[in-house]
């Protein structure tokens, strides 16, 4: 009995979605993305512009992309995700297409339509693929899980209320609840 194959996409699927129609491309597999709701978008907002804000002060290489941002973690053509906000430090990895290669620093805003996505696939995908420092900002839990792929250990889970200091640059401390 033959059983039935699995459709295995590719960039060209995910870049020839319908106008309007955002999915992540994660291992050959197509993800829809629901509309992000409003302190989301502030979340997005005020997190994008702090961090840019602290490179630009001080004269930083970085780049700050808040989603709608391509990024392809891999050349084999499998994985295009769109992180809420990507911080790409190496420049020859942007393209006019978005981000090849991993980003130095990814945050993911959860939503109740992403908890698994940015918890588990998407942690294991980031870690794999060689970002070094994975915030997950969860709203509904008012508590951040930062990942320092870098350091090998084990995630740190701060309240809205607590600073965190941003590992890729040591002296940039955000404090989530002051953001809303």
């Amino acid at each position: 009995m033959i059983l039935p194959q699995e459709h295995i996409y590719k960039s060209e699927d995910y870049w020839t979605l319908p106008d309007g129609e955002r999915a992540e491309l994660i291992d050959g597999r197509l993800y829809n993305m629901a509309p992000p709701n409003r302190i989301h978008q502030k979340l997005v907002q005020q997190l994008s512009l702090t961090i840019g804000n602290y490179i630009t002060t001080h004269g930083g290489d970085c780049e700050v992309y808040p989603a709608p941002f391509a990024v392809n973690l891999d050349s084999d053509d499998k994985d295009w995700v769109e992180p809420d906000i990507s911080v790409i430090c190496d420049k020859n990895k942007l393209t006019d297409r978005g981000c090849s290669g991993a980003p130095d620093f990814i945050i993911e805003i959860v939503s109740s339509s992403s908890r698994k996505m940015d918890y588990s696939i998407k942690n294991a995908l980031y870690s794999e693929s060689g970002v070094r420092e994975y915030w997950i900002v969860d709203p509904d839990k008012e508590r951040t899980t930062v990942y320092y792929y870098e350091e090998d250990a084990a995630p740190t889970i701060y309240t809205f209320e607590q600073k965190i200091t941003v590992a890729i640059y040591g002296n940039l401390d955000i404090t989530v609840s002051e953001l809303l």
